[in-house]
């Protein structure tokens, strides 16, 4: 992991003023001449800049983030745990962590801190933007807030405005943090049970009842109590406990929940016309949490976007599982030179 230190001031669509930010990320490849060939890695709610760890089988040489021929870049998202300024970074005003009072952030804010780095990096233009799930949020957001850096964009499973149903989720979510007293009394472990309980809703929208039927079938018929979908649930939950923490869910959560590309710009439709870059959209047949009309609606308004499904039992999370549809699907959009 590297960390790129901006000393400039940040300042988020909201109007709060970081004094200094860290971007941690990770890099694959090499840089060519030109600056340019870039495949830039949005990663979604939980994840971190570390795709080899959270997308296996996806960058190499060969492979569908290919390292033989693309610089590949992901950048760990503002709010997060994994080394970008967050809920448990200190305050430089304060001198204590912000927790609670981390300012309530964007979409559009990680794409500007996306910005600092490509100029960072000294990259020129971006040849592939991919992202799923809230990296799409990002990787929509990128190809309209700067439709010149951008060439190409994959986007999977999202949609271009969150939807009430996303929404509902995610506040249920918060609501099981702020019922655990411990997350605004300070306590350095504050809100973990209020996160495992979170995290086992969002577990619900993530999969469907076909993959949970099949994984969690129990083959005892006289069992009444331990069962096999009731251990997920609790082993899930405490594994995000252990590599997570409250208020960054709790702030990301909300993140998504902000998420419009017509926001301030004439609505959804006219925002996707400004996208020069050349897009797919891939659905998710199962995805119960963002269906595939999302993103078929997104391929539908931007000039020249066209639309791909993934076929997966296994809901929302098909696109870190399926991973051979998903590489034919990036390779073939890459070597498509029309």
């Amino acid at each position: 992991m590297n960390t790129c230190h901006c000393n400039e001031p940040f300042i988020t669509e909201g109007g709060a003023v970081f004094r200094g930010i860290d971007i941690a990320y990770h890099s694959w490849g090499s840089l060519n001449e030109s600056c340019d060939n870039v495949i830039w890695v949005c990663h979604a709610l939980t994840a971190n800049s570390d795709v080899e760890a959270w997308w296996p089988g996806m960058v190499g040489d060969g492979l569908a983030f290919d390292t033989s021929k693309y610089f590949i870049v992901c950048a760990n998202i503002l709010g997060s745990c994994y080394g970008t300024t967050g809920p448990l970074s200190i305050n430089p005003l304060t001198g204590n962590s912000w927790k609670n009072e981390f300012p309530v952030i964007t979409i559009r804010d990680i794409v500007n801190l996306h910005e600092v780095l490509r100029r960072h990096l000294g990259i020129n233009s971006v040849e592939l933007i991919i992202g799923a799930s809230i990296g799409g949020y990002q990787a929509l957001e990128y190809s309209i807030m700067y439709p010149d850096i951008i060439k190409r964009l994959i986007f999977i499973a999202a949609g271009a405005k969150q939807t009430p149903w996303a929404i509902a989720f995610n506040e249920s979510q918060r609501l099981a943090i702020e019922a655990d007293p411990t997350f605004f009394n300070g306590d350095p472990a504050g809100g973990s049970k209020g996160l495992r309980a979170a995290r086992s809703i969002a577990l619900l929208s993530y999969r469907t009842s076909y993959a949970y039927n099949k994984t969690q079938a129990e083959d005892n018929d006289e069992k009444m109590g331990y069962y096999k979908a009731s251990s997920y649930q609790d082993y899930q939950g405490d594994k995000l406990v252990k590599r997570f923490n409250a208020w960054s869910y709790y702030r990301i959560s909300q993140l998504s929940d902000s998420h419009n590309v017509g926001r301030g710009r004439g609505g959804v439709r006219n925002a996707l016309k400004s996208v020069k870059a050349k897009t797919l959209c891939i659905g998710i047949r199962s995805d119960i949490l963002y269906p595939v009309d999302e993103q078929k609606y997104v391929a539908q308004n931007i000039t020249g976007g066209s639309y791909a499904e993934i076929d997966s039992f296994y809901g929302h999370d098909g696109f870190l599982i399926e991973t051979e549809q998903v590489t034919e699907l990036i390779k073939n959009f890459l070597n498509d030179k029309r």
